[in-house]
């Protein structure tokens, strides 16, 4: 496991889904993905703006896509379902952790991925669920 300060300060997390959230909200495991009415045990980010992109694009519901800075409350892990499994190595740098997340910002100004390009991963994600092994 893995604590925020022992990764670069200079490095915020992120978080993309389309909730409506403030600062000082908490993000927490236990409730549905942004992909699926799965219930999972984990909360997700990233440190890369184009992973948190992701999941502001593809995430479920009629709202914006939205990419939040949040601070991990507690320890967290590289996330198993893309490292070492798509991407070796961890290149998007994205962790998975059982404690809460801590909106401290959001992130207005994002580069997206294309209408095909969205379309294309979604026709790739459906029927899949995550491992959260």
């Amino acid at each position: 496991m893995t604590r925020q300060t022992d990764l670069l300060p200079d490095a915020p997390f992120y978080h993309g889904t389309r909730a409506d959230l403030r600062p000082g909200d908490l993000l927490e495991p236990g409730h549905p993905s942004n992909y699926t009415d799965r219930r999972s045990p984990w909360v997700y980010f990233t440190q890369t703006v184009p992973a948190a992109a992701w999941g502001a694009e593809l995430a479920r519901g009629d709202g914006p896509g939205r990419i939040y800075i949040v601070a991990p409350t507690g320890e967290f892990m590289d996330d198993p379902n893309l490292t070492d499994k798509k991407f070796p190595g961890n290149p998007t740098r994205s962790y998975r952790s059982a404690s809460p997340l801590r909106v401290v910002g959001e992130l207005v100004d994002w580069p997206g991925h294309s209408p095909e390009e969205i379309e294309a991963m979604k026709r790739g994600i459906v029927g899949r669920a995550p491992v959260d092994d």
